[in-house]
């Protein structure tokens, strides 16, 4: 996290995530650049952070737009509400996922991120849709009815709290993929709402493809130092003989 600066330009700096690498970080001085303009009761402040990781080097932009509180006399006028906080680049909130996971999962979990700010409807019914993949894939359920027979399906593979969350992202993305019988009632998906949906796909990747993935990186990695120490001792009973 970065602390926004004050109207003298001074600015703390915390441990913070890169959203393009996702390596954590201690910013320094020359890492982060901030303009700010105050006006008509309005403040805006642009803040670059560059990331200090050699691998990396990427920039992250964001944009945030306060009220101002006029003060008496000729002291600065104080930071009011935050209006709105926009970050431009990257334009999304996505996570970089591994080859590993499957390009049609990544790229329904990129479209939902990138619209979720102009659609949370949208982007909840892509979460949905995501879901039903990474389920079809990840456990090889198929040939059911419904989405909601598919993850009856896997209720003994998974925990009562994670089988409910699932059963959450159906419910609400329901809300975009089907039009109610009244289509003069209008429900709508919130932000918060969606933006909920996408950190519980985040979890399932890295409790299901991440995990599984590291779990056999693990395991490869035993059996290679096995192999190593046979080939280190037929290499010794060559030489002995």
């Amino acid at each position: 996290m970065v602390q926004l600066p004050d109207r003298a330009g001074r600015v703390q700096t915390f441990t913070w995530e890169c959203p393009h690498c996702e390596h954590a970080a201690v910013l320094r001085g020359g890492d982060v650049a901030t303009t700010n303009i105050w006006e008509r009761g309005r403040a805006a402040y642009m803040q670059f952070i560059w990331c200090p990781n050699p691998e990396c080097k990427q920039f992250t932009l964001t944009v945030d737009f306060y009220d101002t509180i006029a003060a008496a006399n000729s002291t600065p006028s104080r930071l009011g509400r935050l209006v709105r906080s926009t970050r431009m680049v990257p334009s999304s909130r996505a996570r970089v996922w591994p080859d590993y996971v499957p390009a049609v999962i990544r790229d329904d979990y990129v479209e939902a991120c990138e619209i979720l700010e102009g659609s949370a409807k949208a982007a909840a019914t892509l979460a949905r849709r995501c879901l039903q993949g990474m389920i079809r894939d990840f456990w090889q359920v198929d040939g059911r009815r419904s989405l909601y027979h598919e993850i009856e399906a896997i209720s003994d593979q998974v925990d009562a709290t994670t089988l409910a969350s699932i059963h959450a992202v159906r419910d609400v993305g329901n809300i975009g993929a089907h039009m109610e019988r009244d289509v003069n009632l209008i429900v709508d998906v919130e932000t918060g709402e969606a933006e909920a949906l996408i950190a519980l796909l985040e979890v399932l990747v890295q409790d299901w493809y991440v995990a599984r993935q590291e779990r056999q990186d693990r395991l490869s990695a035993v059996t290679e130092v096995a192999a190593a120490k046979r080939l280190d001792r037929a290499i010794q009973a060559d030489d002995s003989a």
